[in-house]
């Protein structure tokens, strides 16, 4: 116990007593010298008293107050005067301090209950108010803190049950016309919405669960269908009469402001921005994101309201798991062709628990209507996931789960996706990265498991290679690669004096940038010469380094996109103080007998010769940087269907503006004095920073 003097901080007493049966989680205050904690066994109340500088302890076993007490307890938050509430597995217990500091029960609810901190409303009064969830509803009651048998409010709300469980709850008091106190309350539900409730009714939400998304993906919508039924037809006949009297109404200034409302929203609704339907080039979709909440969301990118959202019950807290963690949204179903019929699906991976081995947790939820299809509970871990480019007959593409123990496991676990999978065992890898460690390994598989965890859909793997980069001068701060699903045009590229170039491009390619041990911290904390930067290209099937670069003198953070056959990276250079954007772009040589275009032209060529990772690759590179103006949060490259288009790299600059730059910009074949043939190929004349038009 300090006791302080708060005009000066003066230390005016110190005292301190040990006790014996330890402590446990939280501390209440019930008055300003008593407080109520638990013992480190989590059944006995200790109320701590601080009176005429002395500290005493009394001890109250909770099975004296709760005959049917089972389990350790918790103390729940709150700060009001005489009262406290523990909880008691999903028993909520609130008890009395009187001024002995005799304790007894005035209620026991079996309702998760929140409980706010003390309002003053009048001298010596103070309010509080009590939330509990039961069933579509959550019931509020506002009591004084020194009278629990009545009630100044008491309002139930019709809550969606999307929400999950009232988390905290806030109070403030406003006087009523008849000199009474109302009351209003602010909720922060276990989704992390915001809602303010007053008079039972919900005035306002907000869903701050998007401030906190772990991880996103998109959907298409679904094609837009030719026939139409009568019964539309005749709504839309009622929706379009209806509309022209609203718009007439406006337009001879008769529209109340609930008609200028109902105008704008039809307004909005037939927009083509925010149709539900794909449109002819692809840009309208969902993007489904999942939140920090374990809450999933489904957002149209015509203007990005909310379509749907799902609070997944696999990521919720429960007897089972007590600390469910989300990690990662992939695509599951993406129907095309043969299964146009099926609605798309995501797959949510979670796991219970911070630790590595800790168990995982699969969901598969429909993506056009948010509703949980399934929800798996495993008994492994899941350490990495590994989509595979290989798809069943109803479009469900198949992933691999690498656990803690480096055994891989297949889903789905059906009898086709095994089949397919066992076609394809031999030509199956990945690679791992350790970042703390500096390691970088490349795996197979190598046979069924054995064992314990032996099962027709779990794979024991092996190591093939691994890449340990020296702890002591490289640390490893970005690893990049190619989208799996990216369609490239043409190996050929076709350059001055009707040349021939062809681009190295494998799927297989790792970009790794490494600094030095000194130059990972903040930007500008170490001196040029103390920092450097190294780019890697690296083979993960064979584990070959095509290409090492060294930049002197500078730093991370490195921002890095990897398309087709070149690298984009962005880092700060210490000698310049400013921000650098270098380009890698890697060629194929082994195709250099093949340079006539004319070749090409009649076919005369072996581009449709097998390659082998495991031969030699016979590769160039060329590299170029320029300095950038902007510092960087994140770096993409646009993409189309057939990857014909050329290509924009979007950056999203320190500013939160997305900024398009064309990829000829970033052409490490740029020279200050291009020839007529280079001109004619569109080289842009080289110059030493990248042009950025602030507006």
């Amino acid at each position: 116990m300090y006791q302080i003097n708060a005009l000066n901080g003066e230390l005016l007493k110190h005292e301190s007593a040990a006790f014996s049966g330890g402590f446990l989680g939280e501390v209440s205050p019930v008055f300003s010298e008593t407080v109520v904690a638990l013992d480190s066994t989590g059944l006995i109340l200790l109320t701590v008293s601080f009176q005429n500088g002395m500290i005493s302890f009394q001890q109250t076993p909770i099975s004296n107050l709760v005959k049917d007490s089972f389990g350790p307890a918790k103390i729940i938050p709150s700060s009001v005067t005489g009262i406290f509430a523990i909880k008691m597995n999903a028993v909520t217990i609130v008890i009395r301090v009187t001024d002995e500091n005799k304790l007894e029960v005035v209620e026991k609810t079996n309702h998760e209950t929140s409980i706010s901190d003390a309002l003053p409303i009048s001298e010596g009064q103070q309010a509080f108010a009590l939330v509990q969830r039961a069933g579509p509803e959550i019931h509020l009651r506002v009591k004084l803190a020194h009278n629990w048998d009545d009630n100044l409010l008491k309002e139930s709300v019709k809550m969606d049950q999307h929400r999950g469980l009232v988390h905290k709850i806030y109070i403030n008091n406003y006087i009523r016309t008849d000199k009474s106190y109302g009351f209003r309350a602010l909720v922060v539900m276990e989704d992390h919405s915001l809602l303010l409730l007053q008079q039972g009714e919900i005035v306002w939400s907000r869903e701050d669960g998007l401030a906190s998304i772990i991880d996103v993906t998109t959907s298409e919508l679904p094609v837009e269908r030719d026939g139409v039924s009568v019964a539309k037809v005749e709504h839309n006949l009622f929706e379009w009469l209806k509309g022209h009297m609203l718009k007439l109404k406006g337009t001879l200034m008769l529209a109340s402001p609930q008609d200028i409302a109902a105008i704008q929203s039809m307004r909005l609704k037939n927009s083509e921005k925010s149709k539900m339907t794909r449109d002819h080039n692809g840009f309208r979709k969902l993007l489904i994101v999942l939140t920090r909440a374990g809450k999933l969301f489904a957002l149209h990118t015509g203007d990005g309201h909310i379509v749907w959202s799902y609070l997944l019950q696999s990521l919720q807290k429960s007897k089972v798991c007590q600390h469910p963690i989300g990690l990662n949204l992939y695509k599951w179903q993406v129907p095309h062709h043969h299964a146009m019929d099926e609605n798309p699906s995501v797959l949510v991976i979670g796991k219970c628990g911070p630790s590595s081995d800790a168990p995982g947790a699969l969901s598969f939820v429909d993506t056009y209507t948010g509703k949980e299809l399934s929800s798996l509970s495993l008994v492994h871990s899941v350490a990495q996931v590994i989509p595979l480019p290989y798809t069943d007959s109803t479009e469900q593409r198949l992933h691999l789960l690498i656990d803690a123990d480096k055994h891989a496991h297949l889903y789905p676990k059906t009898p086709e996706a095994i089949s397919i999978f066992e076609r394809e065992f031999s030509n199956i890898y990945w690679y791992s990265v350790e970042d703390d460690n500096g390691i970088i390994k490349g795996h197979a598989l190598r046979g069924k498991c054995t064992g314990e965890v032996a099962d027709e859909v779990c794979f024991d793997t092996r190591e093939l290679w691994s890449i340990v980069f020296p702890s002591e001068s490289e640390k490893i701060i970005a690893t990049v690669t190619r989208k799996l699903n990216e369609v490239v045009h043409t190996q050929a590229k076709v350059i001055a004096d009707q040349e021939v170039m062809y681009k190295y491009i494998s799927r297989n390619l790792l970009f790794v940038a490494t600094v030095a041990l000194k130059g990972s911290g903040e930007i500008g904390s170490v001196t040029p010469e103390e920092s450097w930067l190294v780019a890697y290209l690296i083979d993960t099937v064979t584990g070959r380094i095509l290409h090492r670069v060294t930049h002197h003198g500078s730093q991370g953070p490195v921002h890095a996109v990897f398309s087709e056959n070149w690298v984009v990276y962005h880092y700060f250079n210490l000698k310049a103080h400013r921000y650098e954007t270098s380009v890698i772009e890697i060629y194929d040589q082994s195709r250099a007998d093949n340079e006539d275009v004319w070749k090409l032209v009649l076919g005369k060529h072996n581009l449709t010769s097998p390659i082998s990772l495991y031969s030699r690759p016979d590769v160039i590179t060329k590299s170029q940087s320029y300095f950038f103006t902007h510092s960087v949060k994140t770096i993409a490259v646009t993409s189309t269907t057939k990857g014909i288009t050329s290509k924009q790299l979007l950056i999203g600059t320190i500013g939160d503006q997305v900024l398009a730059l064309d990829k000829r910009f970033l052409d490490p074949r740029r020279t200050v004095n291009p020839t007529q043939a280079e001109k004619e190929e569109g080289i842009i004349p080289l110059t030493d920073s990248l042009p950025i038009i602030p507006q």
